[in-house]
């Protein structure tokens, strides 16, 4: 219930908006031309003053005499509130342009912004992947050269082996054909005698 006569005073106000909106070329017409008049009539003002001559010494200064200098000196605000008007509106006018295009380079700054932002997110993502991957790579490597160090090791131990086998066999050798020979000798020894 309550919200009734709210709804009906925000649609009367938004009426209003949209009726005086649609008129503003039409007031807007009307104060420019009430700004040129003005003008031409604070012309005409400044032309009649300074060619009448002045009566601010005369002291039998009639009624209508004075109703008179008071028209035109309030003729004479008049005008001057409507130049001020004009210089205004117009400081206005350039303010709203102004404000305007200041607008549309916020707005285009901040989509560039976005877009590095953005454009920074997917970079550091990357980082963090080749980091990673160098991790990855780095431990590799290490697991690599651990399993080089230990072949080479095994290696070493194997042909420490291989040439102690082959010294002990050597030796071998070497008593056996003494052996041999101490044996062939004693045959033929043997032999000489019988």
């Amino acid at each position: 219930m309550a919200s009734h006569w709210r709804r009906d005073y925000v649609s009367a106000l938004e009426a209003r908006d949209r009726n005086e909106k649609g008129q503003k070329t039409l007031y807007d017409a009307y104060t420019k031309l009430a700004d040129r008049t003005s003008a031409i009539g604070l012309t005409h003002l400044r032309n009649t003053t300074s060619s009448s001559p002045s009566s601010a010494h005369n002291t039998n200064t009639t009624s209508p005499q004075r109703a008179e200098d008071t028209l035109t000196e309030t003729r004479r605000d008049l005008i001057e509130a409507q130049r001020s008007r004009a210089l205004l509106q117009t400081r206005v006018d350039d303010t709203s342009t102004s404000l305007q295009r200041l607008k549309l380079q916020s707005s285009v700054e901040r989509k560039r912004l976005d877009e590095l932002t953005q454009e920074k997110l997917v970079l550091s993502q990357r980082l963090r992947d080749r980091d990673e991957e160098l991790r990855g790579k780095a431990k590799l490597l290490e697991d690599v050269h651990d399993e080089t160090v230990s072949l080479t090791l095994q290696l070493n131990m194997a042909e420490d082996r291989a040439q102690k086998l082959r010294d002990e066999n050597e030796n071998l050798v070497k008593r056996w054909m003494e052996r041999m020979g101490k044996e062939a000798d004693a045959m033929n020894e043997a032999s000489r005698f019988t």
